[in-house]
């Protein structure tokens, strides 16, 4: 019988002993181990981070709200971190801890931003979608604030369409890295994707038309490959359906289920995985008019586990057409 909390050492882990029965390990006995080392490993590392986060002493009130903890929970985490020497007394982080994240670490963002943005015309006649302004600020300045707002130290931008105007955002952003898709025109997303392959690893990937109100969603760290999305009873927009939190399929339209927000996080073993899966679909017949998101969420789908990672619907708004632009900026509204 396993408690609702248990600090496990990975002596623990690997010294552990399951009974066995005529078909093999109790499928049960193994599920509830692994469920408490989840439960321990995710409610220390939330705390972790909240503290790095902060870089500030936080007081065992303030560490449950940041981290949607009980105060219960939070005091026994407390204790284990402090006998782990991953925290001072104080409750500030100490190097150890520090080290104990760094394989979570986001290393870059990967923002895709090549398409024409036919639904915007005619103000992306002359203006690529991520540059328009909004309320006096670019679409895509929303997401590169938060991207450095989270330290993240890497930033790639696939372009395409009127590629040139781009380089206004280094004056800002000095530190972008731009690759140019010569194929915009010719192939659907997945072409862009395909330029950045070998880029998934610990990566974000964001369509770069998003207005980002949130800009907490960008976390400096993820410790598992997830897909933002936020919960609705009905749509008619491309969504997610998952099952233990896990995305099991991709759609257009559906009933209680995830509307896709445009932003997710790959970690290490599956930005390997997708390395090899985007090159083979994109070369594959009809492969070129596929969108990127669809091999990891449909054509190769049993190659990946990837979370429902739950927002509002008001921390995104993905601006498609001149309505929707006005509604939100009544300087178009003439």
């Amino acid at each position: 019988m396993y408690n609702d909390r248990i600090t496990l050492t990975m002596q623990d882990i690997l010294e552990k002993e399951f009974k066995i029965d005529a078909r093999g390990y109790r499928l049960q006995e193994v599920d509830k181990f692994l469920d408490v080392i989840i439960k321990d490993y995710n409610e220390y590392n939330n705390i972790i981070k909240s503290l790095e986060k902060e870089k500030r002493e936080l007081s065992q009130r303030e560490i449950s709200k940041t981290t949607n903890l009980s105060l219960g929970t939070v005091n026994k985490t407390i204790t284990s971190l402090l006998e782990k020497k991953l925290i001072n007394e104080d409750n500030t982080i100490t190097k150890r801890g520090l080290k104990e994240l760094e394989p979570y670490r986001v290393k870059r963002a990967i923002f895709l931003a090549a398409g024409f943005g036919s639904r915007l015309v005619p103000i992306t006649l002359n203006t690529p979608k991520p540059l328009v302004l909004v309320n006096g600020k670019k679409i895509i300045e929303t997401l590169l604030d938060a991207v450095v707002k989270a330290e993240i130290p890497e930033i790639i931008i696939v372009t395409g369409y009127l590629n040139e105007q781009f380089e206004i955002l280094l004056k800002k952003y000095p530190n972008i890295k731009f690759i140019y898709n010569k194929k915009y025109n010719e192939a659907n997303n997945i072409s862009s994707a395909y330029l950045v392959r070998d880029k998934f690893s610990n990566s974000y990937v964001l369509e770069s038309d998003l207005y980002l109100y949130n800009q907490d969603l960008i976390r400096k760290y993820e410790y598992h490959s997830n897909f933002l999305g936020f919960k609705v009873d009905r749509t008619d927009d491309w969504c997610l359906e998952t099952k233990n939190g896990i995305i099991t399929k991709e759609k257009v339209g559906g009933l209680d289920c995830y509307q896709m927000c445009g932003i997710s996080y790959y970690d290490k073993e599956t930005g390997k995985q997708m390395e090899k899966d985007i090159k083979e679909v994109f070369m594959s017949p009809g492969g070129k008019e596929r969108y990127w998101e669809q091999v990891m969420l449909d054509i190769r789908k049993n190659n990946y586990k990837i979370y429902l990672r739950e927002c509002k619907k008001e921390d995104i708004i993905e601006i498609d057409t001149f309505n929707e632009l006005k509604a939100i900026d009544k300087t178009y509204d003439v």
